[in-house]
């Protein structure tokens, strides 16, 4: 038998896992019009749009023979996620699959692919599905495009045929086999033969004539000819391919529900952030998610204990296994107690102000309370005003004393009532915001490098410090942001629309300006990822965070 071995492509799965909201996102239509974009950008493609220049015309090749269908799959309906960045609210966790083939009826051309050529077409689909996401019309969907894209390959020929894949022939065809086990790896001569040795662990076939192989980007099956006409459909598909998107999309709502606690933790410890009654509304909707969650891995569980099954089973344990969702379920009901502990610091601080803040008029009130004082003065009053008529003296005096002890009374309770107006202001905290516009009608927008609403664009501005005036925080905020020294020309308006800014009850003032001098200065500062300027014609384009549209809107620079 030959020394060398080849995987002849037979076809290939992709997983993309998702929320969506199903109110105003019909993902089962969009799904076809993403596999609509997604085979038009392929197939237009030019050598300048793929990074791998070695690879570029073979890319080009493959691209423009490519069979592809999208579809949309639920896994866990009503599901009421709420993205703590952006305040995108969800309501399903499922996935795309995208069904592929290259050079579907050419199986000649097929012998000439390989691990190195097919991982390149999923790095272009992840820019293609970011541009997508992106558009207003698809507020609705939440994509999973921080990690690789799930590729399952699969393989039903080899040259040389009729391999009996036994561990010796594992051992000897390790190289190759190690190759297509993990898509995204590369194809390097000198891989060592401990890293050969580990990627040809967990072969999860049970059969000679098979080999199996899921990692955490991707996976490979190989099936003799025969058996992948059998039973390829029948059961390959949902006991192997299926189980593996839907543990991948668990791992996504598990590690979106562990940043939504960071931001939450971050928001406790934030001075801008003061409504912790909000905090604790979103702790109780994430732990409902959690156990959303834990119900469905249940059902996984029950398999393992019920299922006879075994190789069904085994390809379930070696799935929660190797996404280490376990590990991050633990890490997040280890945050669920940090956070609980700083809100209830947090609750504790707030108590000791609201009691300094309000002592003074308390404490009155307490005294006059608590001595019977107000009530004795009550008594006065009513027996004052009930004096028989005596002389004049007598009824001057008994009017004075009635007017003073009234006095006292609606001072006392005009004092209190001002100290709670006071004490409710004093939970607002104030923003300003720039709309900034030069001579040709560009506007300047950041991009905010820290959430909420990171990686977002938005006007500049930021948090007035104490004893600074808003037009003088406006000035400073925009130079530490853009490098920009601006002209204040008007004020826009105040912004005060409950849950306009996700960190609490934050009150913006917004302000026109003009640009002293030119732009050529422009930068990002440190809260800022990167500073552009915009046509205004193209603002409707962008998705920007808060209500920094509307100010815009006011400003009469967009419809």
């Amino acid at each position: 038998m030959s020394e060398n071995l080849q995987f002849i492509y037979k076809e290939e799965f992709w997983y993309v896992s998702a929320f969506i909201n199903s109110a105003i996102f019909n993902a089962f239509a969009k799904s076809k019009e993403i596999e609509s974009l997604i085979l038009n950008k392929l197939k237009s493609l030019i050598e300048n749009d793929i990074y791998r220049k070695e690879l570029r015309k073979d890319i080009l090749d493959i691209t423009k023979n490519i069979t592809l269908q999208c579809k949309w799959v639920p896994y866990i309906e009503n599901f009421p996620y709420k993205d703590e960045n952006s305040e995108r609210q969800f309501d399903t966790i499922g996935y795309f699959q995208f069904d592929v083939e290259y050079f579907k009826d050419n199986p000649v051309r097929k012998e000439n692919l390989n691990p190195m050529l097919i991982q390149q077409v999923p790095y272009i689909l992840l820019t293609i599905l970011k541009d997508f996401a992106d558009k207003e019309e698809n507020e609705g969907l939440f994509l999973d495009i921080e990690s690789p894209i799930f590729i399952f390959v699969t393989s039903n020929r080899t040259l040389p045929s009729e391999i009996v894949w036994n561990p010796a022939n594992i051992e000897k065809y390790k190289k190759i086999i190690s190759y297509w086990t993990e898509i995204y790896s590369g194809q390097w001569d000198d891989y060592s033969e401990t890293l050969f040795n580990k990627r040809i662990e967990n072969n999860l076939s049970n059969r000679l004539s098979e080999l199996h192989y899921i990692r955490r980007n991707s996976g490979f099956i190989y099936m003799a000819n025969e058996n992948y006409k059998n039973f390829f459909e029948s059961y390959m598909k949902p006991f192997v391919l299926d189980p593996t998107p839907k543990m991948r999309a668990v791992l996504f709502a598990l590690r979106s529900i562990n940043e939504s606690l960071d931001l939450l933790f971050l928001k406790t410890q934030s001075e801008l952030f003061q409504d912790l009654t909000t905090i604790e509304k979103k702790i109780k909707n994430l732990r409902l998610l959690r156990g959303l969650i834990q119900t469905n891995l249940s059902i996984i569980y029950n398999e393992l204990d019920y299922n006879r099954r075994q190789h069904y089973t085994s390809i379930l344990k070696y799935l929660l296994n190797e996404f280490e969702i376990e590990d991050i379920v633990n890490r997040i009901n280890q945050k669920f107690d940090t956070i609980y502990a700083a809100i209830q610091d947090l609750y504790h601080k707030k108590s000791e102000e609201n009691q300094e803040r309000t002592e003074r008029g308390l404490n009155l009130l307490n005294l006059l309370f608590g001595a019977g004082i107000l009530a004795d003065l009550a008594g006065v009053i009513m027996i004052a005003l009930n004096l028989q008529e005596g002389g004049l003296f007598s009824n001057l005096l008994n009017g004075f004393i009635s007017l003073v002890i009234i006095g006292i009374l609606f001072t006392t309770i005009f004092y209190y009532i001002y100290v709670r107006v006071q004490s409710t202001k004093l939970d607002i905290s104030h923003v300003v915001d720039a709309v900034i516009e030069d001579n040709y009608g560009n506007v300047v927008l950041i991009k905010r490098r820290f959430p909420p609403f990171q990686n977002y664009y938005a006007l500049p501005g930021g948090a007035i410090e104490k004893g600074e005036s808003p037009k003088k925080a406006l000035i400073r905020e925009i130079y530490e942001e853009t490098n920009l020294k601006v002209k204040i020309e008007r004020k826009i308006n105040v912004y005060k629309k409950e849950g306009r800014d996700p960190r609490g009850n934050i009150h913006s003032t917004a302000y026109k300006c003009s640009i002293i001098g030119d732009s050529s200065s422009l930068k990002s500062g440190d809260d800022a990822k990167e500073v552009i300027l915009i046509h205004k014609s193209k603002l409707k384009n962008y998705k920007l965070a808060f209500d920094h549209k509307d100010m815009i809107k006011d400003a009469n620079l967009i419809e």
